[in-house]
């Protein structure tokens, strides 16, 4: 009993090594692959762009099989499955239960979310590459099937800003997770803002001429459609940066304030 009480004493005595964000972002990649529903939302990725890849080949017309056309068609998806991973990333700690073991751990909780959203951003890169890659095995693949000429339309600035634009539709699911901390909540909140938003948007700029000018300045989906059509320029910078700030910067600063007092259980 002396020797165990000795030993557990020299146990306390030993510093505790301090837990590095590095090591928090390789805890919460492996928590996203962990569970079945998280291993095939991945999953789903290469599939989607494997389907769309084939899709093009099959249905789109000769003198469309251009890269331009296999990126576009494998990128939508990706605008729409990255938010939602980065939605459940965030949100899982509150839908899951397991807040409470995780912030014990952790007690910093920005050190947490900061975890979470670069993740999320690795994931969301990584994904990316894989889908330009996709789009390049297809483009040799169906211009070869179909005997017509190989054309490479997509500059390397132009991969950029698409990545950008992906990038982007993460952080918006990211955002929403952090605001709301509730996965259904912040999945019908992203489909608001991405789909019925905009919408309403264009309507207003259509009836209300005066309100077209204001639109640019609102609207984060038409702010962001420059970067995956490689139009952006010095004024569409400015209307993404006045965007951004409006739907990602304010939301995610109050759904920090508001995680920082919140009580997990």
């Amino acid at each position: 009993m002396t020797t165990l009480v000795l030993d557990r004493v020299r146990t306390q005595d030993q510093p505790v090594a301090r837990i590095t964000l590095p090591r928090v972002v390789r805890v919460e990649l492996r928590k996203m692959f962990d569970t079945r529903s998280g291993f095939w939302l991945l999953a789903s990725i290469g599939i989607a762009a494997l389907v769309s890849t084939v899709g093009t080949i099959l249905f789109a017309p000769e003198a469309d099989l251009t890269y331009y056309t296999f990126a576009a068609a494998i990128g939508f998806p990706m605008t729409v499955i990255l938010p939602i991973i980065a939605v459940l990333s965030i949100t899982g700690e509150w839908s899951q239960r397991s807040g409470l073991t995780t912030f014990t751990l952790v007690p910093r909780r920005r050190q947490v979310i900061a975890a979470k959203c670069l993740a999320s951003l690795l994931v969301g890169v990584v994904s990316m590459g894989f889908a330009l890659a996709v789009g390049v095995v297809g483009n040799l693949v169906g211009t070869a099937i179909a005997g017509a000429p190989l054309v490479w339309d997509v500059a390397p600035s132009h991969v950029g800003t698409i990545v950008l634009g992906s990038l982007l539709c993460l952080l918006t699911g990211t955002v929403l997770g952090v605001l709301f901390r509730s996965s259904s909540v912040a999945l019908v909140a992203y489909f608001v803002l991405s789909l019925l938003l905009p919408t309403v948007l264009g309507l207003l700029a259509t009836s209300q001429p005066g309100f077209a000018d204001i639109r640019p300045w609102l609207d984060l989906n038409l702010a962001e459609a420059p970067l995956f059509d490689g139009t952006v320029d010095a004024s569409g910078w400015a209307h993404l940066g006045a965007t951004a700030g409006l739907w990602l910067a304010l939301p995610g600063l109050l759904g920090l304030r508001l995680l920082r007092r919140s009580e997990v259980r």
